[in-house]
């Protein structure tokens, strides 16, 4: 009797704060105080809902479950949003479906959610905007849509209780949806799908939360389950919230949010004028919104790439959480690593090594005496030393960034929150200008550019194109990926394709290039679009109808591949594609490229769009269906492949195998017909650092095997970003692979929007890790700035001879970094504190020497027994090499990290060239 009386004193009030918010002309949602404490009866959760053209034809699901949970709601029209303003003032943004938005768009959503502003989202959230909307979703979201799972799964809950997500049954069932990639930061999963290792299915960050699944749609998820989450999700953002807080709106958002015709095709809210009868709504046919289009200008990714790097607010006093701190303290150790070792390389590689560091001791007893004083005082006494100052001193930044790594624990669990961002910015602004910038030590290495097509066309002549070689040659780059074959266009004049680019006229670039790359000891590798036949982009600078496919397609419409839908250009992408699978498209190509390296002479070929475009086949959104394709898939199981679904899982995966290996069968075959052309060509892939599995899913590109089998020579993954935190992110884990055979992989570091000592910092990166260059993309921004500092640090000097290419000559490589190892050892023995006996440095020292004495032998006359020798001298130092240096790892464990890390390098450097260079007998 007493539950029964209460629950109807419960809804009497319900009634009554419900009636009095309606009179008092706010928007509030129904029945939401059910799922809210009593104590937040009469306060007013408002929900946005973003309707977009990607979500209209789902917007009857979207907007039955919206009613279904009693959760009244208004309508953003997503073609509306141009500033953060049009994001709404209510507390909470729903974004179901929405997988494109524009630069502004996005950095809009950050701005808005700086103010309070709580996201929600579902499905593949921006996975068809450009690079850079995606990385600032990341970093919003808390992580990014990975890949569709191929048939229905179970979500459950994670192992581990987050504080705030109730674990009730109705959040668990069978979903189709995808894998959520968490980023390393602020994010937890309070659900997991039922596979293998448990891949989040949800994340959820202090301001967001991101289902893995297309909410609203009956083929994703069942409307309970939907509902459940929903409402959980509201729930958790708003008793998060102070009650006084709980009412606010988000400062200077827009009033309007409505559900007039065209943003609510469904579901009627509660309009903006309460005491008026809502619109009635009609279906989004009638009036649909315009095809969101990827950005066209240039300018705009500029600003959002300026925006994305890593979220440290000098003044914000927001929670740092523990995954969080450990980020920041690692991150702040590996960069104080980065600058010891650059300027170790300096040190060893310059006459003067005894470099005095007087005044160390003094200033240690002052950092001594700041690091005893209270957190809340450092700050001070940092300003009044000026310890962060530009006077202060390698020694003095790398004492002082220590102090603040070592103490930013504290500060975090003291809740310092502010004090602790200022310091880290300090410490990592400070750091950034020890980096010796103005002297050589760089050994050899890869060092390679891509030099695009409007910087060829810009040069306009072969004096022109001369005064880029020569900067190029002055700040050292030894190998340049010449664009040769673009949107279908060849940048030479050919006798096999159609046309030559209309932009190029009364020269040949590519002859002039070889020439002038060879005059300066430099190699030209042919950079060849492979599969994406034309540009609408490229289309618009020649003024001609955008739909134009190029001028291959044109002649040849019958090579075209298409969508499931028919279209040749995907939505929301630009370039029509080539079938892999049409006979007479591989016969063109393989013509086209061994016209180029027979010829010209030139060193290499590249090849770029060396897959399908872009797809997500849990969307409906698939390609490859070319009539050659259609055929041959045809006659291999009997079906169409325009008639299959994932949701035929077994025929499915026949049908992504078979397109996987048109791309497969293609490279082993530039590769066998090339090689049987010009034998010491070396041929190179410009790839996308996805995993695997989602790479084969959306791209059909396992370059994986390519490198097993040998195929090619380099891996050029494009690990773009504009911090080296994000970039190691993305580089390591195909750096760390054991999966490309004998095959380098050279990174890919993005010059557009980077700061030049943020280039820099990359660099440095690579050159700690076991790779053999780095490949800057691209000549045009290729600024006066970063050519003074490529000119101090690795650029020619003058001599005789050059440096060894390692894709050219590994042996030779292996052996000099070897030596530029043993100065530095020789060095850190000499110059530090640590007590070591004479015998150990003595026994070290024999075996480090038994070993150059094995790579130097192997360099001066390569051949089988020698390499054996060297292999087996590598593998014994490596096997021995931590108990060698076991007191050095204790004081400097990352430096001893650095050099295993090259010791690695080495041994690449041996099995690529055991698989290159012809060995003679002896």
């Amino acid at each position: 009797m007493k539950h029964q009386e209460n629950q109807k004193y419960i809804s009497l009030k319900i009634k009554e704060a419900k009636k009095l918010l309606i009179l008092s002309g706010e928007i509030v949602i129904l029945n939401f105080l059910s799922i809210l404490p009593v104590t937040a009866a009469t306060e007013e959760p408002v929900l946005s809902v973003v309707y977009g053209q990607e979500n209209a034809n789902q917007w009857t699901g979207i907007s039955d479950r919206l009613q279904a949970t009693g959760v009244k709601y208004c309508v953003i029209p997503l073609n509306d949003v141009k500033s953060a303003a049009d994001w709404g003032d209510r507390r909470v943004l729903f974004l179901p479906n929405v997988e494109t938005l524009t630069p502004t768009q996005a950095i809009a959503l950050e701005e808005w959610m700086s103010k309070g502003g709580r996201l929600i989202a579902s499905g593949p959230i921006g996975s068809l905007s450009s690079p850079g909307v995606r990385q600032l979703l990341r970093s919003l979201l808390g992580g990014y849509w990975g890949f569709s799972l191929s048939d229905t799964q179970q979500i459950k809950p994670a192992k581990t209780n987050i504080p705030g997500w109730a674990n009730q049954t109705g959040l668990f069932g069978k979903v189709r949806g995808g894998v959520v990639i968490p980023n390393d930061m602020g994010t937890e999963s309070p659900a997991v799908w039922n596979s293998k290792d448990n891949p989040a299915a949800v994340v959820t960050t202090e301001r967001s939360t991101f289902m893995g699944w297309r909410w609203g749609t009956d083929t994703a998820s069942a409307a309970e389950l939907d509902n459940a989450w929903l409402k959980a999700t509201i729930n958790y953002y708003f008793t998060a919230l102070p009650p006084s807080n709980r009412t606010k709106k988000i400062a200077g958002g827009s009033q309007t949010c409505s559900t007039n015709v065209a943003a609510a095709p469904r579901g009627q809210g509660i309009s903006s004028s309460p005491l008026s009868p809502p619109k009635t709504a009609t279906a989004p046919i009638s009036r649909p919104l315009p095809i969101v289009k990827p950005p066209s200008s240039q300018e705009a990714i500029d600003q959002l790439e300026q925006r994305v790097r890593l979220d440290v607010a000098p003044n914000s006093n927001d929670p740092i959480d523990t995954n969080q701190a450990i980020a920041l303290q690692q991150e702040l150790e590996n960069l104080i690593g980065r600058v010891e070792s650059a300027h170790l390389a300096v040190l060893t590689d310059a006459a003067n090594v005894g470099e005095t560091i007087s005044g160390q001791k003094q200033f240690s007893r002052h950092l001594d005496n700041y690091a005893s004083l209270p957190v809340k005082e450092q700050q001070t006494q940092l300003a009044s030393t000026k310890l962060g100052g530009l006077v202060m001193g390698k020694e003095q930044a790398l004492a002082q960034a220590r102090v603040i790594a070592k103490n930013l624990p504290q500060q975090i669990a003291q809740k310092n929150y502010a004090l602790a961002r200022q310091q880290w910015l300090l410490a990592k602004t400070s750091l950034w200008q020890q980096f010796p910038v103005d002297q050589k030590l760089a050994q050899p290495e890869i060092r390679a550019v891509w030099l695009d097509r409007g910087t060829i066309v810009r040069a306009g002549s072969k004096a022109g194109l001369a005064q880029i070689f020569d900067r190029l040659t002055q700040a050292g780059i030894n190998t340049v990926f010449f664009e040769t074959v673009n949107a279908g266009y060849t940048i030479y004049p050919s006798q096999v394709a159609k046309e030559q680019n209309p932009l190029i006229r009364g020269w040949d670039p590519l002859a002039e290039a070889v020439k002038l790359a060879h005059e300066r000891d430099m190699e030209l590798h042919a950079w060849v679009w492979t599969f994406a036949a034309g540009n609408q982009r490229h289309n618009e600078i020649l003024n001609v109808n955008p739909d134009y496919p190029g001028p291959v397609l044109a002649a040849h419409p019958d090579w075209a591949n298409y969508d499931n839908l028919g279209n040749m250009i995907p939505v929301g992408q630009t370039k029509p594609f080539f079938d892999p699978a049409n006979p007479e498209v591989r016969q063109y190509l393989l013509k086209l490229y061994e016209e180029i390296v027979t010829r010209y002479k030139v060193d290499g070929l590249q090849l770029d769009y060396i897959r399908y475009p872009f797809q997500d086949p849990s969307a409906g959104r698939t390609y490859g269906y070319g009539k050659a394709a259609r055929a041959q898939f045809q006659r291999l199981t009997g079906v169409d492949p325009l008639n299959i679904s994932p949701s035929q899982p077994d025929l499915w995966q026949k049908w992504t195998t078979f397109r996987t290996e048109q791309v497969d069968s293609f490279v082993a075959q530039v590769s066998q017909q090339l090689r049987q052309k010009q034998p010491n060509l070396i041929l190179s892939v410009a790839v996308f650092p996805l995993p695997e599995i989602e790479r084969i899913q959306k791209i059909q590109q396992n370059w994986e095997t390519w490198a097993r089998r040998g195929d090619v020579d380099l891996i050029v993954p494009m690990t773009y970003a504009l911090d080296t935190s994000r970039f190691q992110r993305l580089a390591q884990p195909w750096i760390a692979s054991k999966q490309l055979g004998a095959t380098l992989l050279v990174p890919g570091i993005r010059l557009l929007s980077l700061p030049t000592i943020g280039a820099f910092d990359q660099l440095q990166l690579v050159r700690d890790l076991p790779v053999s260059g780095y490949a800057l993309f691209a000549a045009e921004n290729f600024n006066n700035d970063l050519q003074k500092l490529f000119n101090n640090t690795q650029g020619r000097v003058q001599s005789k001879t050059s440096q060894p290419i390692p894709h050219r000559q590994p042996f030779q490589t292996a052996a000099i970094r070897y030596t530029a190892l043993q100065r530095e050892w020789k060095f850190v023995f000499q110059n530090d504190q640590l007590q070591r006996s004479a015998q150990k440095i003595s026994d070290f020292n024999n075996q480090a020497e038994v070993l150059r004495s094995a790579l130097n032998q192997l360099a001066t006359s390569p051949s089988p027994s020698k390499l054996l020798v060297a292999k087996a001298s590598l593998t014994r130092f490596q096997s021995q090499f931590r108990v060698l240096m076991s007191q050095e790892l204790k004081s400097n464990s990352y430096q001893v990290k650095v050099w295993e890390n090259r010791l690695v390098t080495i041994e690449r450097l041996l099995r690529y060239g055991e698989r290159r260079v012809q060995l003679r007998s002896e």
